[in-house]
C-alpha cells in the first residue's frame, strides 16, 4: 500500500515546522533546556514531516519494511531556550538518496535562531537493520522534496 501525500508536494512549503514548548523535563539545573533534549524535538520534527509527506513510521515498518535510523548528526548551540519557551522546530531535506536522507534542522525561538543542525539519517530493512534502499514509490515522493539550498 503507498500512502498519499497530505501536503500536495507541488505546493510543499520548503521548509517543514513543528511546534514544541519546553517543559521542566527538558531543563537541566540552571533552567535552559538540556542538550540533549534538542535531539528529542528535532526527531519529532523529522517523524512529522515524514508524516505530512504521507509516510509515516508504522506505514514505513509495516508496508515498506523500513526504519529510519540517525547516523549522524552535526549540532551548533548557538542560544539556550528555557522554561516554557514555545518554539519551532524546523526541518528541510537537503539531499534523498535510495538509502539515506540528509536534513537541515533548526530550532527557533520566535524566529531567533537557537540551533542548527545537519542529520544524516539510514534507511534501514525492518529485518535485519541493514542498509537498504526505499522503493521507488517511496523515493519519487521524498525525492520531490528535496530542497538542496536553504538558510533553515
Amino acid at each position: 500500500m503507498t500512502a498519499t501525500p497530505v501536503i500536495p508536494i507541488s505546493e510543499s512549503p520548503p521548509v517543514f515546522s513543528w511546534p514544541t514548548r519546553v517543559y521542566w523535563e527538558d531543563t537541566d539545573a540552571g533552567g535552559v533546556v538540556y542538550h540533549a533534549r534538542y535531539v528529542a524535538f528535532m526527531e519529532r520534527a523529522r517523524t512529522e514531516w515524514m508524516r505530512a509527506a504521507g509516510y509515516g513510521q508504522d506505514l514505513m515498518r509495516q508496508d515498506h519494511g523500513l526504519v529510519f535510523a540517525v547516523r549522524s548528526m552535526q549540532l551548533d548551540f548557538l542560544k539556550p531556550a528555557r522554561l516554557d519557551d514555545a518554539l519551532s522546530v524546523s526541518a528541510v531535506l537537503l539531499k534523498c538518496r535510495r538509502a539515506s536522507l540528509l536534513f537541515a534542522q533548526s530550532v527557533r525561538r520566535e524566529g531567533e535562531v537557537l540551533l542548527t543542525a545537519e542529520v544524516r539519517i539510514a534507511a534501514l530493512g525492518t529485518s535485519d537493520f541493514r542498509p537498504r534502499g526505499m522503493d521507488d514509490a517511496v523515493y519519487d515522493v521524498l525525492k520531490a522534496l528535496e530542497t538542496p539550498e536553504s538558510d533553515y
